[in-house]
């Protein structure tokens, strides 16, 4: 049945948990539940008459940072960024670090692609590669994006 519980009892559970989480701020990590859904990339595919678009949101990453490559059929994207040690002053001294580092990627199987007219590009955060539709006749083969 319904869990029936004083009116007062309920507004002291509901402070209690706001004080906690209040007081652990600075103890616990603030997005602990996101798990593996944050280490993977987030994209989106569309397909258009002439080509497939594959959009990856990969934030604060510059193209240096990221690798296409098609092998086999597999589109995969990785993006890589590696923690940069910082020296602080005593006056100027890191409380919590909160950026995450490490590698991200994703594959996924394509066919019917052109790969010699793959483009790519790293805009605001988002990758954008177009993958054209493979004419009929047209061959294939396995090589490295460039981003523009």
């Amino acid at each position: 049945m319904f869990d029936l519980r004083p009116f007062r009892r309920r507004n002291e559970d509901l402070f209690e948990r706001f004080k906690k989480v209040f007081d652990d701020v600075f103890e616990n990590d603030f997005l602990p539940d996101l798990g593996q859904d944050f280490k993977s990339l987030r994209t989106d595919i569309t397909e258009t008459k002439d080509a497939y678009i594959v959009q990856a949101d990969l934030p604060g990453f510059n193209k240096d940072d990221v690798q296409i490559d098609i092998e086999n059929n597999y589109l995969t994207i990785r993006a890589k960024r590696d923690d940069q040690t910082e020296e602080r002053d005593e006056n100027d001294r890191i409380i919590r670090k909160e950026r995450h580092f490490g590698e991200f990627y994703r594959s996924f199987y394509i066919h019917d692609v052109d790969q010699d007219r793959i483009e790519a590009e790293l805009e605001n955060g988002v990758l954008k590669i177009t993958l054209p539709k493979l004419q009929p006749g047209d061959d294939s083969s396995s090589r490295r994006i460039q981003i523009k």
